[in-house]
């Protein structure tokens, strides 16, 4: 008993001296971090699809063939990807010397590049999305494409708005646009979806909602009734229409509404603006449909899976995964470090004790 008390007095002031030390170095590295402003906050991870598909490709052919066979498949792989790089080569040469067809020739296959964005009420995704696409123009030739995957249920009218704005910025630069919705693109997420020159879907992907909701609950009754008086005091009419805490009036509620059907008005010409076949009519009504009645109504323009697009894409093209990530502070990474270590010296302590217990 006395040894384990000692080992554990031990192994108590070791853990908090190493604590006492990281909690010094990240004060630190914390007012450093206050005096000076990084321009860079994070950076652009890209990842060749196309050699993920011919590594799978390849673990399972080594899994199902024989080695003979296996080892056949494997060599005329090689030789294919010789001579492509060989034929890349040769294409890049032409073109920096300037020969006849170089003004036409693009040094090597098409390329794809894919961007996810995955949506919140807030659409906070919007912040890596606009650095992807920053990229992405920075970089693009003729031929090049750009899928995005794409799933969000909506959310703030202003946030989606900006959203849908930076992938204007690809239409504007005349780069083909794909929207891949596997899951769910509704109101906001559809309002995104629409800029693309075309929108694929999942048989039971749910799509439309083009509409706008606003709700507020109001505790004025409640006030009231505990005898609490709630001033308010603006300056211009229609400054505020609907409150929480005040009463109110059919006048703010009729305002309230009119602003409403401004917004979906909006919408509707939005959509209807790059997607001039839909019956507007019949999909602005707020509803949803899954991808096969979508279909039907325009909403989309095939039933296809990202991952099956994608696979059909890297047959004649390079693909590539694009994501923006963001750099974590210091003092975060330093935290997430001293958490790591000490949950490990835990472990091994007890790892130790319990050793001893079953020797004893």
């Amino acid at each position: 008993m006395t040894e384990f008390l000692l080992d554990y007095g031990l192994f108590a002031a070791k853990l908090a001296t190493f604590v006492v030390a990281v909690l010094v170095v990240i004060l630190v590295s914390a007012l450093a971090t206050r005096r000076r402003r990084r321009s860079m906050k994070g950076h652009i991870e890209t990842t060749r699809v196309n050699d993920e598909l011919e590594a799978m490709q390849t673990a399972l052919d080594a899994a199902v063939s024989d080695p003979d066979t296996f080892k056949l498949h494997l060599k005329q792989r090689q030789k294919d990807k010789k001579l492509e790089r060989k034929q890349r080569r040769k294409t890049l040469k032409q073109a920096m010397r300037g020969t006849p067809d170089a003004a036409d020739m693009e040094s090597g296959k098409a390329r794809v590049f894919v961007l996810d964005f995955d949506g919140d009420l807030r659409a906070s995704a919007v912040s890596r999305l606009r650095k992807e696409i920053t990229a992405v123009l920075s970089m693009v030739r003729g031929g090049d494409a750009v899928v995005l995957r794409l799933e969000s249920s909506g959310g703030m009218v202003h946030a989606y708005g900006l959203a849908s704005s930076q992938l204007q910025r690809l239409r504007d630069r005349d780069i083909d646009l794909t929207v891949c919705v596997d899951k769910v693109a509704a109101s906001g997420g559809y309002m995104m979806a629409c800029v693309a020159n075309r929108i694929l879907a999942a048989p039971f992907a749910v799509l439309g909602s083009i509409g706008v909701i606003a709700q507020i609950p109001n505790f004025h009754r409640l006030l009231k009734k505990n005898d609490i008086d709630f001033e308010m005091i603006t300056a211009g009419e229609h400054k505020r229409t609907l409150t929480m805490l005040g009463e109110n009036t059919d006048k703010g509620r009729a305002k309230f509404i009119e602003e409403i059907e401004d917004v979906h008005q909006l919408f509707k010409d939005y959509v209807a603006e790059h997607r001039p076949a839909l019956d507007l009519a019949r999909v602005a009504t707020g509803e949803t449909w899954y991808g096969q009645r979508a279909l039907q109504l325009a909403l989309v323009d095939q039933l296809k899976t990202s991952d099956e697009h994608i696979a059909d894409a890297c047959e004649t093209a390079d693909v590539f995964e694009v994501r923006y990530e963001e750099k974590k502070p210091l003092p975060e990474r330093l935290g997430i470090a001293v958490q790591d270590a000490a949950d490990g010296l835990l472990l091994r302590w007890w790892e130790r004790g319990t050793s001893r217990r079953h020797l004893s």
